[in-house]
């Protein structure tokens, strides 16, 4: 009897598919039903203030359980395993890009070896959507002897802005989207409503070519329910001054941009999503609906997009990450 009832349990626990899977400096959430089934989103952590490694696996957990995407999380880690978003150099398995139908990236001055930035470069020469987020706009800093040191210039020409400086004060002044009228209806935006992040709003321009989801209103305090700050500032781009909400920076677009083999890689970019922004519901569904539409899937009317397991993000500071924490950390248990 006991051994029938041990064989009994190795079946059903074979038929249970597997929540999550994970090694060196990555963790692997299954696909599974719904209209993601088949996708691979990878996801790629690696900035040291932003806590991208709390948030990616965040967005990830959810993109699998709810819509049925297969999503692999990427790292930067020590040769232990142990995630280190300071070690610029690294990232876990780059080679699983291969096999990526889209990109969310959430990267900062990152100084990744030719080796690595090959699998990125073909990924993008694939065509797939790219979504980047907050330190995004300035994802690398390679040196001129990379042969993708173009990358260098990844925010600017892909994304459409590159690093130019904090428009509201950080760490004083929080965000609140307000969405840009002209393109309400746009399906990135369904059910987009009540955006709102602890941190700043950049200073950014666009490229005429971006279509301007949201604009982010400089609040005069760190509060949801603080008002807008009324003051003026010098523009870092040309030293004239103008007030900081008159108009307001964008903080969040859309691009298709030409890529070196010829054809095209949808964007959407925001200068928001530290950890701490991404407790927004509005901001994941941001996300989330960026997602359907680059891959030309139907944008949900409204997309689930509620926290899978636990999710107590961290404050973002420099070197203010976990310490300690693997990859296998982040499965779903």
């Amino acid at each position: 009897m006991k051994s029938k009832a041990i064989s009994a349990t190795l079946l059903f626990s074979s038929l249970i598919p597997a929540l999550a899977e994970s090694g060196n400096g990555w963790v692997s959430y299954p696909g599974g039903k719904g209209p993601g089934a088949g996708k691979h989103i990878v996801l790629l952590a690696g900035d040291e203030e932003y806590r991208s490694e709390e948030a990616l696996p965040m967005l990830g957990k959810l993109l699998s359980q709810h819509h049925g995407f297969k999503c692999t999380v990427l790292f930067s880690v020590d040769d232990d395993g142990t995630i280190n978003p300071n070690r610029g150099e690294s990232i876990g398995a780059p080679e699983t890009l291969d096999s990526a139908d889209a990109i969310i990236m959430s990267l900062r001055f990152r100084k990744w070896p030719d080796a690595a930035l090959k699998h990125l470069d073909d990924a993008v020469n694939r065509n797939i959507p790219i979504i980047g987020l907050r330190t995004s706009t300035h994802a690398f800093q390679l040196p001129g002897s990379s042969a993708f040191k173009q990358y260098s210039q990844f925010g600017k020409n892909v994304l459409g802005e590159g690093w130019v400086s904090h428009w509201g004060r950080h760490k004083v002044e929080a965000c609140r989207g307000v969405i840009e009228e002209a393109n309400a209806k746009n399906p990135v935006l369904n059910n987009v409503k009540d955006v709102f992040g602890d941190t700043d709003v950049y200073e950014v321009y666009p490229p005429a070519d971006a279509t301007i989801l949201l604009r982010g209103m400089v609040l005069k305090g760190m509060n949801p329910t603080d008002g807008p700050a009324a003051y003026e500032k010098k523009r870092a781009s040309d030293g004239q001054t103008q007030d900081v909400n008159t108009p307001m920076m964008p903080i969040a677009w859309l691009r298709e941009v030409p890529n070196a083999k010829g054809g095209k890689n949808k964007i959407l970019c925001t200068t928001m999503g530290s950890a701490t922004d991404l407790a927004s519901e509005d901001l994941r569904r941001l996300v989330v609906n960026g997602v359907y539409w680059g891959l030309g899937l139907e944008v949900p009317a409204k997309a689930d997009v509620s926290i899978v397991g636990e999710f107590k993000p961290s404050k973002y500071d420099f070197n203010g990450f976990l310490k300690g924490v693997k990859a296998a950390d982040h499965e779903l248990k």
